[in-house]
């Protein structure tokens, strides 16, 4: 505890792109670091959190301001203070800009909201009493719920069955006492619940996981083929946590596609656990942000910004579909949140398990150097086999013209339907075609904000650019020739498979299931339902339909073009199609009846078709591995990106020209570009980019920070730093 005096400071940080600045603490209170601190900035007040830096002592006392209040907030822990540091530093961003991801709900920081509870008062008549007398059958209901314990009025009334004019007449009469109180509690999950049957392979790595547990810091890769039950198998350590009395935190790359991992959860543990994603109002936010900090939350399943909530007694972490690319935030402060769930479980000194079918190349790196475990599962269970995977030839098996779905493709969906079995068509391209242009002069629809084609979304009768979100409606002629009604769509989406695929089949049900038909964790949660009751025969969606999804009448899956993701020269993209295209093929044949896949490509020899079509990952990873580190590239190797945006082209051209003319020189280090960026044009801003490239031992960061330092960017121009990239757009 800091001894308050009246010269007494500290250092106090603030979720701005400032700072920390030092403050004066007043004699009347008294401060320690972690504390929630209202402060004085400019002509209005911020909350900050005492910082465990030392205040600089040379500042002239004049120069200081007094910290105005304390909040009666629990104090970030230390541990998430040190997270918050780590991250900054890492990344290179101003520790403000990583603290508001700690500070993201400020209602949570104010008193809780108190609300209105009910009980029997010791004046009231006796529900309980067989004389007749002032209490009708209602109230003497409500009476009798109210002596059972204290609840809101609205849910003494539901649960009495009586309306809620009755019950406001009884808490009127005096005969219901009044206080104020917060919320219950949700239940906690039970672990002593009985857990699934587990197969022998399992049962081996749930041991080891749980193991794991109150022994300190360890990194664990749960490495499972689809549909062998890695979840039911890490639920096993999240038991072993509960029963430690320790907390745990669940991350998914996407938590509207949660559903099924849910009812999982609460079948094993009897209730839901609290949830963290973009969906909640500010209200539960609030919430549940104070619960976890207080140890009332004791499970929290959440997307990325989860690793950022104030756990007091974090035991275990998990990371499932680690390899994802949706855990890289790439605005604001650009993170990984698996590594930064890494960095969290070293300094809550808990273990963290990774989780995923198709482990990431950097996890497996880690686990070939020895820094990480590793159990695996290397067959589904229940006796289920891995589906068949073919390859079909587009140069020789063209679908007809105008089409997309191929003669095999076509024969495989009758034989499915007819079977009574569900099937998939997996297209990752939103919308209905990816390009729409004049017939008459060729001319393309573009974004006018953007350097990218407008996708015609016929669902809903518009185009819209994916990048920046403009929308405007198919224009009846063309701007160019003035040509009317030219404008023809080129290429599919999955709005024009589905237009082809109910065509083909009249009579089956057929949905879509994309980010633009799916927008929340209810709506996915129907879609799961109806998939599961056999009410959708065809299912057709975008990379969503591959997360994790189990459904037992799912025996066909047509990818329609599995050559989307292999253009663009990104250095992962072999990487990332065969672990999409694996992950979707996944979704065949996870129960009694067998699963086939029939991937529609123009590159079968490409090593990413051979190696799914083999079912060989070893193989293709062991390629993939030694491409990388014979060009230095990550694993084997870093790099960071930099990208100079701004309206004035001409200015962006000569700040980039500049920074580049300073760009760090040796054996070790190599600066490309600048160069256009592949998205040269993002919301009406031109960017050019640069990329540093350094060997794995290199100090990437202070490089990068020494050599930033020497330019001073105008005010138009804005600069963003990627350290560690994944997207090269």
């Amino acid at each position: 505890m800091v001894e308050s005096s009246a010269s007494m400071r500290v250092r106090v940080a603030l979720p701005l792109p400032l700072g920390p600045y030092d403050y004066r603490v007043p004699a009347h209170l008294s401060v320690a670091p972690g504390d929630f601190v209202r402060v004085p900035l400019g002509r209005n007040y911020v909350v900050g959190v005492v910082w465990d830096e030392a205040a600089d002592a040379e500042l002239p006392e004049a120069k200081l301001k007094d910290i105005e209040a304390r909040l009666e907030a629990p104090p970030m822990a230390a541990p998430l203070r040190k997270l918050v540091a780590w991250v900054a530093a890492y990344t290179l961003a101003p520790l403000g800009n990583v603290l508001r991801m700690a500070m993201s709900v400020p209602e949570a920081l104010a008193p809780p909201r108190l609300i209105a509870f009910y009980r029997l008062a010791s004046d009231a008549p006796d529900p309980h009493s067989p004389e007749p007398g002032i209490l009708t059958a209602a109230r003497r209901r409500l009476l009798l719920e109210a002596s059972a314990g204290a609840r809101p009025l609205a849910e003494l009334a539901r649960a009495a069955q009586v309306s809620p004019a009755v019950a406001k007449g009884v808490a009127d009469k005096g005969w219901l006492a009044r206080f104020e109180a917060e919320p219950d509690a949700d239940p906690a999950p039970d672990a002593s619940r009985p857990r699934a049957v587990l197969s022998e392979a399992q049962d081996d790595a749930a041991r080891v996981l749980a193991a794991a547990v109150g022994n300190g810091f360890s990194v664990t890769l749960l490495d499972g083929v689809t549909g062998s039950g890695k979840t039911e198998v890490y639920f096993e350590a999240v038991a072993a946590a509960l029963a430690a009395g320790r907390q745990v935190l669940v991350l998914l790359p996407e938590i509207a596609m949660s559903a099924q991992w849910l009812a999982r959860f609460a079948s094993r543990f009897g209730v839901a656990p609290a949830a963290w994603h973009s969906e909640l109002g500010r209200t539960a936010r609030a919430r549940v942000w104070r619960d976890v900090a207080v140890g009332r939350v004791r499970v929290l399943v959440g997307a990325r910004s989860a690793l950022f909530l104030p756990f007091c007694e974090l035991g275990l972490i998990v990371v499932d579909e680690e390899h994802e690319q949706a855990f890289k935030q790439e605005d604001g402060a650009i993170y990984h949140a698996r590594d930064m769930a890494v960095v969290r479980a070293r300094l809550e000194a808990c273990p963290i398990v990774l989780a995923s079918a198709t482990p990431s190349l950097e996890t497996l790196e880690n686990v070939a150097r020895g820094r990480y475990a590793c159990v695996a599962l290397p067959a589904r269970h229940g006796g289920a086999a891995l589906p068949d995977v073919s390859l079909v030839d587009l140069r020789r098996h063209p679908p007809p013209r105008q089409s997309f779905l191929s003669p095999p493709l076509r024969e495989a969906l009758t034989q499915t339907l007819a079977a009574g079995e569900q099937a998939m068509l997996f297209l990752n391209r939103r919308g209905y075609a990816p390009l729409t242009l004049c017939r008459a002069c060729g001319h393309r629809l573009q974004c006018p904000r953007c350097t990218a084609w407008l996708v015609e979304h016929r669902l809903y009768g518009r185009l819209q650019c994916h990048h920046c979100g403009y929308a405007a409606p198919l224009p009846k002629t063309c701007p160019a020739c003035l040509a009317e009604d030219s404008f023809v769509a080129c290429g599919p989406g999955v709005e024009r498979v589905a237009e082809e695929a109910r065509a083909l089949f009249p009579d089956a049900r057929i949905e879509l299931m994309t980010s633009d038909t799916v927008t929340g964790p209810a709506a996915a949660e129907e879609f799961v339902r109806r998939m599961t009751a056999r009410e959708i025969d065809i299912l057709i969606g975008t990379q969503i339909v591959a997360k994790g999804h189990h459904f037992p009448l799912l025996t066909l899956v047509g990818i329609v073009d599995a050559d989307l993701g292999l253009a663009g020269g990104d250095l992962r993209a072999g990487e990332r199609s065969w672990q999409l295209l694996h992950q979707v093929a996944g979704r065949a044949g996870r129960a009694a009846h067998a699963g086939r896949v029939l991937l529609q490509t123009h590159m079968p020899d490409h090593a990413v078709m051979k190696a799914l079509a083999a079912g060989d990952r070893d193989k293709f990873l062991a390629a993939e591995r030694a491409d990388r580190e014979r060009h230095g590239w990550p694993p084997f190797g870093r790099l960071a990106a930099i990208v100079l945006s701004g309206e004035d082209e001409a200015l962006v051209d000569r700040v980039a020209r500049r920074l580049g003319a300073t760009a760090p020189q040796g054996p070790n280090v190599k600066v490309l570009g600048p160069a256009p960026a592949a998205m040269a044009i993002l919301r009406g801003r031109h960017r050019r980019r640069l990329l540093v490239k350094t060997r794995r031992d290199a100090n990437l960061q202070a490089i990068v920070a020494d050599w930033l330092a020497q330019t001073k960017l105008p005010n138009n121009v804005r600069l963003q730093l990627d350290i560690d990239p994944y997207s090269f757009l």
